[in-house]
C-alpha cells in the first residue's frame, strides 16, 4: 500500500487519505469523440500533434454553442499492438441517443489520418454525409471499451496509478469483447487510477485492483463498488449521487433500465441566482445557460427526480430525492509538492423515495 506520508506530492493519495468521496464528479456528457494518437502526449496534448490541429479546428467550432461545446468530450487513445493499423487512424463517436437512455450509441472508423476531420465534421455538423465514410465503419457495436487516464504529462499521479492499473486490465481482462485503453486527461485526475467503461458512459476513481473482478464481470455485491463510483456521464451532478444511491438498492439490472434526472428544487451556496442574472443578463442566452447550470453545482440543498423504465417496459417509475451538503473535506486537485490544498463540499442522501 501506498505510504502517505511519502507520496502526499500525488493529489490522488491526499484525496483518498482524507476520504474525499468521488461521487458526483463524472461531468455530463452527450457525445464522445476518442481518436487514437500517437504517444508521447505532452501537457498540453494537441497542440504538440500539428498532424491533428484540422481536427482540433472542427472541434472547437462547437464553442459557438457553448451549452453542446462542453457536453463533447475530444479524448485520445494510445495506440495499441493488437488492435492499431499502422496506416490507419482508430475514432469512435459515442453518442447520446435520446433523453432517457442507458448506453451511448457507437461508431467506430478505422481510416488515413486526411480523412480524420472530414469525418468528425460530419458526425458532429452534418449526418447526412456519413454516407461517405460507411468504407471505413467497423462493426464493434458489440464490442465494450475500457479506457483508463495515464496522461503523466499532465498529472503524475495519472502515471504513477493509471498504468500499473492498465497494465493489470490489459493483461488480465481484455478479450475478444472488451478493449483496454490508455487514454488523455479527462478531469478528476484526484481520483486517479480513474476510467471510463463504455457503452454504459460510467466513470470510476481511486480504483484498486481486488475490486476489478466485480466492475469488469458485473458480479457480486454492487455495494463494495461504492466508494468508488465518478458517476454516471448521462446525468448531472446532482442527479449522479442520487443514481448512486438507486444503483445500490437495486442492484446489477439497474444498468440495464433507461434512465434520465430532472432538478426540482435547490438552495443556492452564496450568492443567488437573481444577482448572477444582473451580472450576466447581457451575455448571449446560451452561454448564460451555461453559467447558470455551472453555478448550479454549488447548491447546498437539491430536490430531483430520477425517471426509469426496463427496456421492456414492464417495470418503470420515478425516485425523488434530496441531496443535502453534509460537510467539507480537504484535497489536492493537482500533484506537485507546491500544489495547493483545496476544500470541496461533501454531499449524501437525505430522503429517497420510490
Amino acid at each position: 500500500m501506498t505510504k502517505v506520508d511519502d507520496d502526499c506530492r500525488y493529489c490522488s493519495v491526499v484525496s483518498k487519505a482524507n476520504r474525499e468521496d468521488p461521487i458526483g464528479t463524472a461531468g455530463t456528457v452527450d457525445e464522445w469523440l476518442l481518436v487514437e494518437v500517437p504517444q508521447p502526449w505532452k501537457t498540453h496534448l494537441w497542440e504538440a500533434k500539428p498532424q491533428f490541429q484540422p481536427l482540433l479546428q472542427v472541434v472547437e467550432k462547437l464553442a459557438s454553442q457553448p451549452i453542446r461545446y462542453f457536453k463533447t468530450r475530444l479524448l485520445a487513445i494510445a495506440p495499441d499492438k493488437t488492435h492499431t493499423h499502422p496506416e490507419l487512424v482508430r475514432v469512435f463517436h459515442y453518442k447520446r441517443p435520446a433523453k432517457i437512455f442507458a448506453q451511448y450509441t457507437k461508431q467506430e472508423y478505422l481510416l488515413p489520418l486526411a480523412q480524420v476531420a472530414p469525418l468528425v465534421e460530419a458526425l458532429l455538423f452534418q449526418p447526412r454525409q456519413l454516407i461517405r465514410f460507411q468504407q471505413y465503419q467497423q462493426p464493434t457495436e458489440h464490442i465494450r471499451e475500457i479506457l483508463i487516464c495515464t496522461h503523466a504529462n499532465y498529472d503524475r499521479a495519472c502515471g504513477r496509478f493509471g498504468y500499473p492499473l492498465y497494465k493489470q486490465l490489459r493483461k488480465q481482462y481484455a478479450t475478444e469483447n472488451l478493449r483496454v485503453w490508455q487514454t488523455n486527461h479527462f478531469g478528476g485526475h484526484q481520483f486517479a487510477p480513474t476510467l471510463i467503461d463504455f457503452p454504459n458512459g460510467q466513470v470510476w476513481g481511486h480504483l484498486e485492483i481486488d475490486i476489478l473482478d466485480c466492475l469488469i464481470y458485473r458480479q457480486g455485491d454492487v455495494d463494495q463498488l461504492r466508494p468508488f463510483y465518478r458517476g454516471w456521464t448521462g446525468l448531472s451532478k446532482f442527479e449522479q449521487i442520487a443514481e448512486r444511491e438507486i444503483w445500490m438498492q437495486v442492484g446489477w439490472d439497474w444498468l440495464n433500465y433507461e434512465k434520465t434526472g430532472r432538478i426540482l428544487v435547490q438552495e443556492e451556496g452564496g450568492m443567488k441566482k437573481k444577482l448572477l442574472k444582473s451580472i450576466f443578463k447581457r451575455l448571449p442566452c446560451p452561454k448564460f445557460k451555461l453559467l447558470v447550470e455551472r453555478w448550479n453545482e454549488q447548491a447546498t440543498w437539491v430536490k430531483l427526480e430520477i425517471s426509469y423504465t426496463s427496456k421492456d417496459g414492464n417495470k418503470w417509475g420515478t425516485y425523488s430525492a434530496i441531496v443535502k451538503q453534509t460537510g467539507i473535506v480537504t484535497t489536492k486537485l493537482k500533484s506537485g509538492d507546491d500544489a495547493p490544498l483545496a476544500s470541496v463540499n461533501q454531499y449524501s442522501i437525505e430522503e429517497l423515495r420510490n
